[in-house]
């Protein structure tokens, strides 16, 4: 097992990696052929959205934000590592990498079970930072030989998960949603920057925003204005074939809708919204609705809103969580240090 202080020097020296990504550097090309891997596996996973995760997590991973990471948790080695099954998700590119480098920091060794449309990306990262790879193995087959369960999935997934993994201290992660809370007197570009929330990674990620809270009276073209610089995402294949069928779906059911010709408004309850579509709901005080907000936070992910409300993202930030954001807000830092 290496050091902590060399784990968090290739953690860094993984941020500054991303951070000056450059398709002139050759130093780089084994990368892009990695994404264009990833593009014809997933349809989803667009050269630019890999490229968008990546940058992201450049500018998370730089060494004073590893540093205030870990600062309340001190820096005491790990005395017994153990092996930590990791169950990715592959909705979005790199969507398991915080779990898999918060296993790595506390000290254990990581075997990665990758969704079967995501093979390509988090290998590749393994391999490619050595101290990491060290501590990594990859299962293809059922997973055997661990000590704990990370696992990420649907519902669905998660009752399975619950049952089969119940002898073993775990983290179970379910389906979340981001959801928005407007008053009215959003700039343009605090609306542009929402957009960024909604259709960020083709709106396909748990952090993305899916739900609206908007007041009486509210003028949803100025929703549709700051969606409006994402005006060629029906461009690609899959979102445009999701839009079309989920547009015939609401007009065979008779719902009420807007569209702009790429994304669609509909007032319904429910939190998850289907692609190339946002739920919204009227409010008429905010302290009931962040009442009725709290009383749901486990199906929640994320709020943003430029209102000073608990825990809220500012617009355009919902997909740019810090390291002390845990999915869920289950500590996994502290999980992975007390087993």
């Amino acid at each position: 097992m290496s050091p902590l202080k060399d784990r968090i020097k290739a953690l860094s020296e993984m941020g500054h990696f991303f951070r000056h990504i450059s398709e002139k550097d050759s130093t780089y090309t084994p990368l892009f052929n990695a994404i264009e891997q990833a593009q014809t596996q997933n349809g989803w996973f667009q050269k630019t959205a890999c490229l968008l995760a990546l940058e992201a997590w450049g500018e998370t991973l730089r060494l004073e934000r590893i540093e205030k990471w870990l600062l309340p948790y001190g820096y005491e080695e790990q005395k017994n590592p153990k092996t930590i099954a990791v169950i990715m998700a592959g909705n979005i590119p790199l969507v398991g990498l915080h779990d898999l480098i918060t296993i790595w920091i506390a000290g254990h060794r990581a075997l990665v079970k990758c969704a079967s449309k995501d093979t390509i990306l988090i290998p590749f990262l393994i391999d490619t930072f050595p101290v990491f790879k060290s501590l990594s193995s990859i299962s293809e087959g059922k997973l055997e030989g661990f000590d704990a369960v990370i696992a990420t999935g649907s519902n669905n997934a998660a009752r399975y998960f619950d049952h089969y993994f119940s002898k073993y201290p775990h983290i179970i992660r379910k389906n979340k949603n981001g959801v928005a809370v407007l008053n009215g007197n959003e700039t343009p570009k605090e609306l542009e920057a929402l957009g960024n929330d909604i259709l960020q990674y083709y709106g396909l990620g748990c952090r993305n925003v899916s739900k609206l809270y908007v007041p009486r009276n509210y003028d949803f073209n100025l929703i549709f204005g700051g969606l409006y610089p994402h005006a060629n995402i029906i461009d690609h294949n899959k979102y445009a074939n999701n839009y079309d069928y989920n547009k015939a779906v609401h007009l065979m059911s008779e719902y009420d809708f807007l569209e702009n010709g790429f994304f669609m408004l509909r007032e319904e309850k429910s939190f998850a919204s289907p692609i190339a579509t946002a739920h919204y709901e009227y409010y008429d005080d905010i302290d009931v609705l962040m009442k009725q907000l709290e009383e749901e936070k486990d199906k929640l992910q994320c709020i943003v809103s430029k209102l000073s409300l608990p825990g809220a993202f500012p617009f355009g930030e919902a997909q740019n969580p810090a390291l002390w954001d845990y999915a869920d807000g289950t500590d996994t830092l502290a999980f992975l240090k007390s087993l």
